[in-house]
């Protein structure tokens, strides 16, 4: 078995990996090794932005996994798009840039995790970001991850923006600035009308420097080690077994599925788990795989009296015209996703932060290109005019668990999501059906509001709302949480996210959140290996920052 030796070994060049392995990279003296599952980033739909909807529903580029059965979903299980692909989910997200409130990362502070309260973490964001648009002291104009404001104009975001002055919600210009209560347009990890994702980001651009390799199709199996010491990694590529070895660290970033995967496969997880499965166990660690959190949603959906919406913007003509002038020209429609309003609310008064997020979509759901004899043939009730507004619960309070279906590391993990489970999820869908019903009846969208298809005008109480929200609801792909950050009994790393009790192996990934931030998980994950690598290289954490609010009367 052919053996080669790094510096450091990541595994998984997703959001987290890309970025740390760019960090790491810039030092001339280290060699260091990514390893990832899936294959490079060739696909012109990765970098044509409005190409994220057939790579959602693909399995080329993910890794297709399906929840079990949930009980508070009458049974169904969900798919779960992650990437499987050089840049992982950041190569076939929505690129919505969102850091979530200064709230959550106040509470991981609060929960003994030093170094990541809003004022830590705030300048890593800021130096990570290269926003095209924004300058202020929560911006950064020069790091490697483009961000962008929204550059399609449409008549669909202009009656969403002024339906939310309608109903009574501020605006706010700036989703990741002072407040992130209100109504406006969102940002988005594009560049020149191109997907920017870490890859494009961090990796690629690493690449040239001659001291980073990166090792496609290469699944890990499991963490090597020599007595407490991780030293290495054994993965499967081609049909053969190959190991690298670590001279400094093992670096774990495969998301909140894959990360605890391979800690559970290498001997690290609950005694228990590990032992129904012979697994010899090298850490007693229970809380791997626990801490499960995703952000649940649910659609409303209106059919469009007017020929504005997706179904026609992506007749074969059309839509041929668009993806060859963002291609070409990086401009047009194409080059932007079609989801670039939204709104953070708060479905009580006395809460302290936003609970519901909501997205503005120009469709009824994940478009395919209309041949129009063959979209009549199908008789596909979501190809028709309309748009969608997804309401999503912010923080919700059900936990699921991931969990090993066997000892083989090629298996898949089953994965017990828990959704609705708590009945405050349940509740704050119910309220937010409501908000995005009132959002849509203001007077702005008189012009473009056709029938409610869903739920659908015969549901209105709240017990038929949660009835329908059970039958409905649906990820918005936002898991965490599996190896959280913290020093109680359920931890699995530390601040430093080094693994408890054992040495030389860390977890970098979305993953180590303690608890799930309100918003889009891409620019979080990003920060957190941005800060990841100045703990990995000693180097000083950068000057907490937190820049002084405006007065209400300003």
């Amino acid at each position: 078995m052919a053996e080669r030796e790094f510096d450091y070994v990541i595994v998984g060049s997703g959001s987290a990996g890309s970025t740390l392995a760019g960090r790491l990279g810039e030092r001339a003296d280290l060699r260091v090794c990514v390893l990832e599952a899936g294959g490079t980033d060739w696909n012109p739909l990765i970098h044509i932005p409005f190409g994220t909807g057939k790579l959602l529903r693909s399995k080329l580029h993910g890794w297709g996994y399906t929840t079990e059965p949930d009980p508070e979903l009458g049974g169904r299980g969900t798919f779960w798009p992650r990437g499987r692909v050089v840049g992982g989910s950041s190569s076939i997200n929505s690129m919505i840039y969102i850091r979530g409130h200064r709230l959550d990362y106040d509470t991981w502070a609060q929960l003994g995790n030093r170094g990541w309260s809003y004022s830590d973490v705030l300048p890593y964001f800021r130096r990570a970001e290269g926003h095209a648009d924004r300058r202020d002291g929560f911006h950064g104009a020069d790091g490697p991850l483009g961000v962008g404001r929204g550059a399609f104009s449409h008549p669909l975001y202009e009656a969403f923006l002024r339906a939310g002055g309608e109903a009574g919600h501020p605006p706010t210009d700036d989703f990741n600035g002072a407040e992130q209560d209100g109504v406006g347009t969102y940002d988005f990890t594009i560049r020149g009308g191109r997907r920017c994702s870490a890859a494009v980001a961090y990796l690629h651009p690493a690449r040239k420097r001659g001291n980073l390799e990166l090792i496609t199709g290469a699944q890990a199996t499991r963490v090597l080690f020599e007595g407490a010491r991780a030293v290495g990694v054994e993965y499967a590529r081609g049909g053969r077994r190959e190991i690298v070895r670590a001279r400094r660290e093992v670096i774990l970033a495969g998301g909140a599925i894959n990360s605890p995967q391979l800690l559970m496969l290498s001997g690290i997880g609950d005694s228990d788990e590990l032992g129904r499965h012979g697994i010899e166990v090298r850490r007693h660690l229970p809380g791997v795989g626990r801490n499960l959190q995703d952000h649940v949603d649910v659609m409303v959906r209106h059919l469009c009296p007017e020929a504005v919406t997706l179904h026609s913007m992506v007749r074969f003509d059309r839509a041929a015209l668009s993806m060859l002038r963002a291609g070409l020209f990086g401009t047009g429609p194409a080059a932007t996703f079609p989801a670039e309003t939204g709104a953070f609310l708060r479905t009580r008064p006395e809460l302290a932060a936003p609970d519901i997020q909501l997205v503005l979509l120009l469709g009824l759901g994940t478009t395919r290109v209309r041949w129009p004899l063959l979209t009549a043939l199908r008789r596909d009730p979501l190809e028709r005019e309309g748009f969608t507004c997804r309401v999503c619960v912010l923080r919700p309070e059900s936990r699921g668990e991931i969990r090993l279906a066997s000892a083989d590391p090629l298996a898949r993990v089953r994965i017990q999501a828990n959704y609705l489970a708590a009945e405050t999820d349940r509740a704050t869908l119910v309220a937010g059906v409501r908000v995005v019903r009132d959002f849509l009846a203001q007077p702005a969208f008189d012009r473009f509001r056709g029938p409610e298809t869903e739920p659908g005008p015969g549901i209105d109480s709240d017990s038929e709302i949660e009835a329908w929200v059970r039958t409905a609801a649906t990820t918005i792909y936002h898991p965490v949480g599996t190896a959280k950050m913290g020093d109680d009994e359920m931890a699995v790393v530390d601040s430093a996210l080094r693994v408890h009790g054992v040495e030389g192996l860390r977890v970098v990934d979305a993953s180590i959140m303690p608890t799930l931030v309100a918003g889009n998980t891409n620019a979080p994950t990003i920060m957190i290996a941005e800060k990841a690598a100045d703990m990995i290289l000693d180097r000083p954490a950068l000057a907490a920052e937190d820049p002084e609010r405006p007065s209400a009367a300003a």
